[in-house]
């Protein structure tokens, strides 16, 4: 049994509690244990206790760490639990640049402990069912639009608002590249919209 912390209770935070307070038989959450969660506020409404970074990093019941924080604060708590030699499951993306990736995976490799990036999009039933309706079929052509309000500070660059359903079509299509894109935004309106141009390694 792995003990586990959370780091940030947004909507991402609250599925991993959630999960591992309940988890699913024949589920890899039936082997975690939550042991507590990190947040800036003060929640006690949770059946999990608030601990600190300082008390989670520490603690020998606590094996790894669910990053769910904002994308900008990924890079700095993915270190900390790293350097004090615990397993780390971040969502997507790890990290801001790419640079700063491969310093983590160089730097969980040293500590001999795991660090896992995760797209739970690619865990959704929605996506499952999406895969099973393009199997053995050819793309011949497909338009995917991304439309949203301005992205909140800390949340990346506006290509970010996208890019985990552009994920989808990796997994779902290969090797992608890029053609051409577009960035639309309209600030009084809250709006922007990303439209970019994608071939297959075979020009579909």
């Amino acid at each position: 049994m792995f003990g586990a912390v959370v780091v940030g209770i947004g909507a991402a935070g609250w599925v991993r509690i959630r999960d591992m307070l309940a988890p699913l038989p024949g589920s890899p959450a039936e082997k975690l244990a939550v042991r507590g969660f990190i947040s800036r506020r003060s929640l006690d409404t949770l059946e999990v206790s608030q601990i600190s970074v300082e008390e989670a990093v520490s603690r020998e019941d606590i094996h790894v760490a669910f990053i769910c924080t904002e994308n900008v604060l990924h890079e700095d708590n993915i270190r900390t639990f790293l350097q004090a030699g615990k397993h780390v499951c971040v969502e997507y993306p790890m990290t801001m640049s790419y640079k700063a990736a491969v310093e983590l995976w160089d730097f969980a490799q040293e500590k001999g402990v795991i660090l896992h990036e995760e797209h739970i999009e690619l865990l959704t039933e929605d996506y499952k069912e999406l895969k099973r309706e393009v199997e053995g079929k050819i793309l011949q052509e497909g338009t995917l639009h991304f439309t949203g309000g301005a992205l909140k500070p800390g949340f990346g660059f506006p290509a970010f608002s996208g890019i985990a359903r552009l994920t989808w079509l990796v997994e779902l299509f290969g090797k992608l590249s890029v053609t051409a894109a577009t960035i639309e935004e309209d600030s009084g309106n809250n709006y922007s919209k990303m439209t970019a141009k994608l071939l297959t390694s075979d020009n579909r």
